[in-house]
């Protein structure tokens, strides 16, 4: 079996897709995409696309798919550019809207990468080697040095943590993910099978109550980008939004002056 062959029977039995279900999805013939996954046959640069398209795999392992069929890998990572600090401006402006509430922007990992004034709510009181860059936001949230003490639901949040994380490391197949899943199961804390008793699954903080809300940008064709999201805590009761409504009235006026 070829490299690039085993690579995406891999994401095929990730996806629990049949080799007829895919291939009817990608207009190649069941037997073609049989002959690629066992070696017998070389996929163009074309299919191997085409196939990981149909399959959702992320931007990066599709560059290293290409890189195992012997292609130059096809969407670019930026770390260091212009157009790049662009969008990074945008989203800045994106975390700052959010104000007072927290919100961070993060990368693939749960690597920080900004933050906006709110954020520090979360951090006051935290063990200042769990600030040191880079920070990871999960560990941060979830270590009894971190935010762990005050987090009214613990084992609450912590199941939901570690069920998103566990999704997170299906869908992208992540070594770093899984091991920083291991570790995070290994802090005190407890579980919960309980179903939510409301909408969303809260983050009870400090007296007040909070929901997340992810948000990726919707087009990209760039690695780092791809792997950027905006996480930010919204009021989840009248009683957080009233509690943080003289810090929002705050930040509007000083926007305005600004």
């Amino acid at each position: 079996m070829s490299e690039v062959g085993r690579l995406l029977r891999h994401w095929r039995d990730d996806r629990r897709i049949s080799q007829l279900d895919l291939s009817a999805r990608a207009g190649v013939s069941a037997r073609h995409l049989s002959f690629v996954e066992t070696g017998r046959s070389r996929p163009t640069s074309e299919m191997i696309l085409r196939l990981a398209e149909e399959l959702n795999v992320p931007l990066r392992a599709r560059n290293e798919l290409l890189l195992a069929g012997g292609f130059a890998p096809f969407y670019p990572e930026k770390s260091d550019d212009r157009s790049l600090d662009t969008i990074l401006r945008a989203l800045r402006t994106v975390l700052a809207g959010h104000e007072p509430c927290p919100a961070v922007l993060v990368d693939r990992h749960w690597t920080m990468v900004d933050a906006n004034n709110g954020v520090a709510r979360f951090t006051a009181g935290c063990a200042p080697e769990l600030l040191e860059p880079p920070v990871n936001v999960l560990r941060l949230a979830l270590h009894p040095d971190g935010m762990a003490p005050r987090i009214e639901n613990l084992a609450q949040w912590r199941t939901h943590v570690l069920h998103r994380l566990d999704r997170q490391t299906a869908a992208t197949g992540d070594p770093v993910l899984r091991e920083l899943r291991q570790e995070l199961a290994d802090y005190p804390g407890g579980s919960t099978r309980d179903e939510p008793d409301g909408l969303v699954v809260p983050l009870r903080f400090d007296g007040l109550s909070f929901f997340s809300m992810t948000s990726v940008l919707g087009t990209p064709r760039d690695v780092t980008l791809s792997e950027l999201a905006v996480e930010a805590f919204l009021p989840a009761d009248p009683a957080t939004a009233e509690a943080l409504r003289p810090e929002m009235a705050g930040s509007v006026h000083g926007s305005r002056a600004g």
